[in-house]
């Protein structure tokens, strides 16, 4: 079932001088996220991922088209139906945007109080979402006593607050060190996994995406410009911003100097193979090769997996009688997808 869904939605901000034409932020985007999904928006600064989850909350109206959640035009609603629709979503933040001068309980109490749910409730749902997040015991503690990783549980602990069905990230990761950034994405999954909150993630990390999401939409100049699976993104990425940002994680295939150094140390022809679902096993491929009396070495690549799913490339330096290698190469190209790097015998 989709629950969160934008139609043709554009949004445009007044010229930032006079005579300059308006500023473009989002250019007719159409998106639909099911309930239940975790879905990655990824993007260079200036993509419009961030104005795209301000127009899902109704903190900014589309200049066109429709955003609708839950299967109603959220751009029609009145200020009482905003502020219903704003208990149904959740939101953290980069900086945490936590309150100084309140403790970690009190932070979490911050939108039932303002909600004006009774004292009792407001007590024991801190209770209850401290102990989720892992915090049980600095719940008297203030934000300057915490680590980073700490605000960001404490952040997501207030989101949950008012039991949300939607959950928006907004870059929640991008403060943090690597090992404490894991610690958020697997609590964010246990959100997802536990409590059924969809989870909308804006971030310019792959390997936020390919941890997290089940779906990634890369935005480039405020439009969608592919969208899929992480599997098939992360494998087989169609446009050259796709292709950059999985080069930030996966560096399977060599270019440029890698390759000229490789063609410098290893004779023979060199060839990358693309293993993937629906190819034949590695094994299967380098008995064809041998099979034709050539020696191969593997030079460079590795094999990536994604939630049980195995994708890669293997970079193989094949050498021997001139004809046999060739041989060899056709015969393992009507077995899987095989590319030239080099054409020297």
């Amino acid at each position: 079932m989709t629950l969160i869904r934008l139609s043709g939605v554009t949004k445009a901000f007044p010229a930032p001088s006079k005579g300059a034409p308006p500023v473009v932020a989002v250019d007719d985007v159409t998106l639909e996220i099911a309930a239940g999904e975790i879905c990655g928006i990824i993007g260079y600064s200036g993509a419009g991922k961030s104005t795209v989850l301000r127009l899902v909350n109704a903190l900014e109206t589309p200049t066109s088209g429709s955003v609708e959640i839950d299967g109603r035009d959220i751009t029609r609603f009145g200020e009482h139906e905003l502020r219903r629709l704003r208990s149904d979503i959740g939101m953290i933040f980069q900086q945490f945007n936590l309150f100084d001068s309140r403790t970690v309980a009190g932070n979490v109490a911050y939108p039932l109080e303002v909600a004006g749910r009774p004292r009792a409730e407001i007590r024991a749902r801190v209770t209850e979402l401290l102990e989720f997040v892992g915090l049980a015991g600095k719940a008297r503690s203030y934000p300057e006593q915490l680590s980073g990783g700490q605000k960001q549980r404490v952040g997501i602990a207030r989101a949950l607050a008012t039991s949300p069905r939607i959950l928006l990230a907004d870059e929640a990761t991008s403060a943090l060190d690597p090992d404490t950034t894991q610690e958020v994405l697997a609590l964010l999954q246990r959100v997802n996994a536990e409590l059924g909150i969809t989870i909308l993630v804006i971030t310019h990390e792959m390997d936020v995406v390919r941890t997290l999401a089940d779906r990634v939409v890369v935005m480039e100049h405020g439009r969608i410009i592919e969208e899929g699976s992480v599997f098939d993104i992360l494998s087989a990425p169609q446009q050259p911003a796709t292709a950059r940002f999985v080069s930030s994680i996966i560096d399977d295939v060599p270019s440029g100097d890698d390759l000229a150094v490789l063609r410098e140390r290893h004779p023979g022809r060199i060839v990358t193979l693309d293993m993937r679902e629906g190819t034949s096993a590695q094994a299967d491929v380098f008995a064809a090769l041998a099979a034709h009396g050539v020696r191969v070495e593997v030079i460079h690549g590795g094999i990536n997996d994604v939630r049980g799913r195995v994708f890669g490339h293997l970079t193989l330096a094949v050498t021997g009688d001139a004809d046999a290698v060739a041989r060899a190469i056709a015969a393992a190209s009507a077995m899987a997808s095989l590319t030239e790097e080099d054409t020297r015998g």
